[in-house]
């Protein structure tokens, strides 16, 4: 795996990334600070996501999980798998799903569905990264990070075939993989 990060290209510092998570947080206290909002991290890509923004929100809220995949490791999104539906009710409150990608939106898009099916009264969306692809989404992000190429890319909670999640910046393999 380390011959993978010593070929990518680093698309983003952690400084950067960082410096992006920080607008984002002022984006959500201005919009949120009086909701107590359920904060669900979107399980295993938006954990870093999730965590990067909780340091910088300052106002009441709770914290759970949602975890569902179209990935399952592979490269390639699938069908849509559920693992885990948040333990915290969520009838009548406000949510925040944080994610860490945003490509076709077809995940968040059925997680945002869960959540209103599940009595939400709001349901807002944060993602780290949003990749510019060729395909319009009608799913439109609340608060967003950056944005990348559409190529494969990881870090800061994505990863390679299930590694390297934990490097603090973001990269891409090169096209030819």
């Amino acid at each position: 795996m380390s011959d993978v990060l010593a070929s990518a290209d680093c698309l983003f510092t952690a400084e950067e990334v960082d410096a992006a998570v920080d607008i984002m947080a002022s984006e959500i206290t201005a919009e949120m600070a009086d909701e107590m909002p359920l904060v669900l991290c979107t399980m295993i890509g938006g954990i870093i996501a999730t965590g990067k923004l909780l340091e910088r929100l300052s106002f009441p809220l709770t914290i759970d999980y949602i975890h569902a995949s179209r990935y399952r490791g592979a490269m390639v999104g699938a069908e849509l798998y559920w693992i885990a539906r948040p333990t915290e009710s969520l009838k009548d409150r406000v949510v925040l799903i944080v994610d860490d990608i945003f490509d076709e939106g077809l995940t968040l898009e059925a997680l945002i569905k869960d959540c209103m099916a599940a009595g939400a009264k709001k349901v807002y969306s944060a993602i780290l990264v949003e990749k510019d692809c060729q395909k319009e989404s009608t799913l439109k992000v609340n608060f967003k990070g950056l944005v990348v190429p559409n190529r494969y890319v990881f870090g800061c909670g994505m990863d390679y075939k299930g590694y390297l999640r934990n490097v603090m910046g973001i990269y891409a393999i090169p096209e030819t993989e």
